[in-house]
């Protein structure tokens, strides 16, 4: 063994208590793999949304279906009546007459039907007869002007009449439809 100047060459020391042996101490163990069972389950967000689409759309589909159906069917509810020109005298009876804004409403079109209308032009005739001495309410025969398969004008002159001698008239267009029966749709 060569010596240096010192004694002994580092390569050649013999190990002392403090320092470590490469040869006498072992690599360590490799690293165990992980467990299989931890792993995250994959996510199926695209499935999940397109799912809630599907439900929403099924939803909208079937609601507006039965909103079309309760929307379109056949309304009407009782009979019409058999003539335009009865529909039109039975719906001024039951305003200027009567004074009934039910029975008014039930020879009116169910695509015109306005309660609240009706019953503010009832309103009104009863203001009418409130203000006036003895109001009376006539009207001429009503008169089929133009009639075309399911659809006809129909004018009046409808004519108030007081105790007191005061008269005034006006005249009235009516279109009257035929569905079950003839209905009053406008007034004009």
């Amino acid at each position: 063994m060569p010596e240096g100047p010192g004694g002994l060459t580092s390569a050649a020391a013999p190990a002392g208590p403090g320092t470590p042996n490469s040869a006498a101490i072992p690599p360590p163990p490799p690293a165990y793999p992980p467990y299989p069972g931890t792993a995250e389950p994959k996510k199926k967000r695209g499935l999940l949304i397109a799912a809630i689409a599907l439900v929403v759309i099924m939803v909208l589909c079937v609601g507006g279906g039965v909103l079309a159906f309760l929307t379109l069917r056949n309304a009407e509810t009782g009979e019409g009546a058999k003539e335009p020109t009865v529909a039109v005298d039975e719906f001024l009876t039951a305003v200027y007459k009567d004074r009934d804004a039910t029975k008014a409403a039930s020879r009116v079109c169910a695509a015109s039907r306005d309660d609240d209308k009706i019953a503010a032009k009832v309103a009104e005739v009863q203001k009418y007869a409130s203000t006036y001495q003895n109001p009376r309410f006539r009207w001429t025969t009503p008169k089929v002007d133009n009639q075309t398969g399911e659809r006809a004008t129909v004018s009046t002159r409808l004519t108030m009449t007081t105790a007191d001698e005061k008269v005034a008239d006006q005249e009235l267009r009516f279109t009257v439809v035929q569905k079950t029966g003839w209905w009053v749709c406008e007034v004009a």
